[in-house]
């Protein structure tokens, strides 16, 4: 009789190991399939960003030195490509900044605002923008929940065993975050 006792224990104990270790798997895919959607539209604002900075160099050429913190912070952005989420969100707000001053400068030519590429190619670029805030909305969300059940009792016993680790968020920068001075 103690025997079946001791079994069924070692059983439950069995089933709730398997349960809490599928739970972080599942966990840890999400996580690995929201990053690797963050990275495809990180891609396509990189890919849309020569396309924006030839159309402004044909009405405004003079304007090398705006252009050209465009290119080197993409260039910062492409280089990155691969590492974690601290060093993505650090070029990517220096892209973000770049790309504020690119539109900043475009308002100075009404030729450009005007210009029917320019307006689709803004567009374009505000739309993944977007998907970029909802994606990174979503991997915190899952890394949330994926750090909270890692750290809690008794998931961070199976969470130990078999090397699950804690992510890192992927967060706005202090600059980011500062509120825009509108100035007349």
């Amino acid at each position: 009789m103690t025997l079946l006792v001791l079994i069924g224990i070692l059983a439950v104990v069995a089933i709730a190991v398997v349960g809490i270790y599928n739970g972080l798997v599942r966990l840890r895919v999400q996580a690995d399939n929201a990053w690797a959607d963050i990275d495809v539209q990180l891609k396509r604002r990189q890919d849309l960003i020569p396309n924006v900075v030839e159309t402004v160099k044909g009405y405004a050429s003079h304007e090398r030195q705006t252009l050209e913190a465009v290119i080197d912070a993409r260039n910062r952005a492409v280089a990155v490509q691969g590492s974690g989420p601290a060093e993505r969100g650090q070029a990517e707000a220096g892209l973000t900044t770049a790309l504020r001053g690119l539109f900043a400068l475009a308002e100075s030519y009404p030729q450009l605002r005007a210009a029917e590429n320019f307006g689709q190619l803004q567009a374009t670029l505000a739309q993944i923008e977007d998907a970029i805030q909802n994606a990174r909305r979503y991997y915190n969300a899952v890394v949330r929940d994926l750090n909270t059940k890692i750290q809690q009792f008794p998931s961070n016993i199976v969470a130990g065993m078999f090397g699950f680790r804690t992510r890192e968020f992927f967060e706005i920068p202090d600059a980011e975050r500062a509120t825009p001075q509108v100035k007349f």
